[in-house]
């Protein structure tokens, strides 16, 4: 029942919340509990959650099949995928050939007997 932020063997208890005794590591000053919560989903159901997202399932059909929330499904996808590094390319462009290229910014201006919403006539 060591401090499993810095494995020191040296603590005291230090009240129970939810029937749940909590400890004090005195060396690292961090509250923790020894068991699991039962509600926590384990690692092995998070690690399945990604690999069917990767093979393309949505976030509900995951949900509906491992029997959990599909915000709790987005949430270990969001936190698994923030925790990759993105691939970077070496290689640069040198010359880029635009033609007949339109831009608008904002959005388009029409004339007055063009718009849509109003009849001529």
């Amino acid at each position: 029942m060591d401090c499993p932020r810095c494995g020191n063997a040296q603590y005291i208890k230090d009240g129970i919340v939810k029937a749940r005794q909590r400890y004090f590591c005195k060396r690292c000053q961090y509250h923790y509990t020894v068991s699991q919560k039962s509600n926590a989903t384990p690692p092995a159901t998070r690690q399945l959650a990604q690999e069917m997202y990767l093979e393309g399932l949505g976030f509900r059909a995951i949900g509906r099949l491992l029997k959990v929330s599909h915000t709790a499904v987005f949430g270990w996808i969001k936190k698994a995928g923030q925790s990759v590094d993105l691939p970077v390319e070496d290689n640069s462009i040198g010359v880029v050939e635009v033609d007949e290229l339109h831009t608008y910014v904002g959005q388009k201006k029409l004339p007055m007997d063009l718009d849509c919403g109003r009849s001529i006539g």
